[in-house]
């Protein structure tokens, strides 16, 4: 009797275990089949599917949210403010809290009192993910937007400042009107402040004690007048994103180049001010791209040309390197001659033939970055392009003179050949009286 209820019991609770089991598999296969849906729909509102997996495993609250009717409709309100789509993938990757339904419908009504006020799209993605941090409503927003009227800020300034500098809505009235003052006391007129604030919007985050009159004062220690820089200010206000002893760096780089005299002259034709803005922003541009200041400026010594190549001619030669020919950016460091040379001409047809060979096993060994930029045209077309006529195509103009090389250079023909001389009826009959007696 004892053994037959040892032996229910074990029944029942087998059964209880093996139902306590059963009940916990249901919840698993929906939870999947909600990622997978919320997957595609981030990825048809325009995120890469790369990107997707990574944003989901960062973001466990969109997992957890019950009602996927509720994403969407989020998403269609974000989609209706007509964000341009690396802005919107942006914000939601910064900011995915935005995607409550109920904040987004407050401000949609909001937005749609803003007709008069001519704002753009991506300043709506700058204000709400502020807003949603900060907790900013639209009434709020409206109540800002009216005090930087009030400061002077109309127009295309207005809009230019909330795309690119924001968080200006977080600030006071008295921090903006002595960032105004400020370039009033230095001789800057209204309408070149309006033009610092529209080129470079950030520049209403700086500290005036600290950052601005610090770097006006070491301008003057470096022997810029008071005029050379406001000159300069107003052409560029990017000149005021240098931290302080930036610019007598430039000026050191400048002043130690060792390259021919006409580069250097062309680099410093509008004033070592300029020429020294054109060294930073150049060393921006490549610390933008993984290097360090050190390894920066040490391309720009040995390679000065690049103070005079525009910045997405640079941009465009490393994005080349990166991503097509698949090199590290810092083989630049040992190769600066790469970004001196021109993209179109010997870049590209070099690396054209490369390939072609290398697809084909026509090269024993690895062809570095080194051995593809440094060698002549004539050299590279003698020990790539000749032996293989199916590449001189590829390669270019040159070799539709290669195989035409004269032993002078042009022009030289002249000094060899006879002087003509006119003949005159005279010369003629003097001719034949002179060779009839010899026939």
């Amino acid at each position: 009797m004892a053994v037959t209820s040892l032996t229910k019991a074990t029944t029942l609770k087998c059964r209880l275990s093996s139902t306590q089991f059963f009940s916990t598999v249901p919840p698993k296969v929906p939870q999947y089949r909600y990622q997978i849906s919320l997957a595609n729909l981030l990825q048809r509102c325009g995120f890469p599917p790369s990107q997707v997996h990574t944003f989901l495993a960062r973001n466990h609250s969109l997992l957890n949210h019950s009602d996927l009717h509720d994403i969407q409709n989020s998403l269609n309100i974000l989609l209706s403010f007509k964000i341009p789509q690396n802005s919107l993938i942006s914000l939601l990757s910064d900011c995915p809290a935005v995607l409550d339904s109920n904040f987004l419908k407050k401000w949609q009504i909001g937005i749609s009192k803003f007709g008069n006020l001519d704002i753009s799209p991506l300043v709506i993605s700058n204000v709400l993910a502020l807003s949603r941090r900060f907790q900013i409503d639209p009434d709020g927003f409206l109540k800002r937007i009216g005090a930087l009227k009030g400061l002077g800020f109309n127009g295309g300034v207005l809009t230019r400042v909330l795309e690119g500098f924001p968080r200006v809505i977080m600030m006071k009235e008295n921090e903006i009107c002595r960032k105004v003052e400020f370039f009033e006391g230095i001789g800057i007129p209204r309408y070149g402040i309006e033009r610092v604030f529209y080129l470079f919007p950030e520049v209403l985050g700086f500290d005036i004690g600290n950052r601005l009159k610090p770097l006006l004062e070491e301008f003057v220690e470096l022997g810029f007048s008071e005029n050379e820089f406001r000159k300069e200010i107003v052409r560029d206000p990017r000149v005021l994103s240098m931290a302080l002893g930036e610019m007598s760096r430039c000026l050191g780089l400048l002043r130690t180049l060792k390259c021919r005299v006409p580069i250097k002259d062309r680099i410093v034709s509008e004033g070592e001010f300029r020429a020294g803005l054109e060294v930073k922003l150049r060393v921006d541009c490549l610390c933008k791209h993984g290097l360090i200041h050190r390894e920066a400026f040490k391309i720009l010594w040995k390679e000065p040309r690049l103070v005079l190549y525009e910045i997405e001619e640079i941009e465009k030669k490393i994005e080349f390197l990166v991503n097509r020919m698949k090199y590290g950016v810092g083989c630049l460091v040992e190769v600066p001659e790469y970004l001196g040379v021109n993209f179109d001409k010997q870049i590209v047809p070099r690396y054209n033939v490369i390939e072609y060979l290398k697809s084909n096993g026509a090269l024993g060994l690895e062809i570095g970055l080194k051995s593809l930029i440094k060698p002549s045209r004539l050299r590279f077309y003698n020990l790539y392009v000749k032996p293989y006529p199916e590449c001189e195509k590829m390669f270019g103009r040159f070799v539709e003179d290669a195989g035409h090389q004269r032993r002078h250079p042009v022009g030289m023909w002249k000094l060899f050949k006879p002087q003509k001389y006119t003949e005159s009826k005279e010369d003629v009959k003097n001719m034949k009286s002179f060779m009839e007696p010899l026939v």
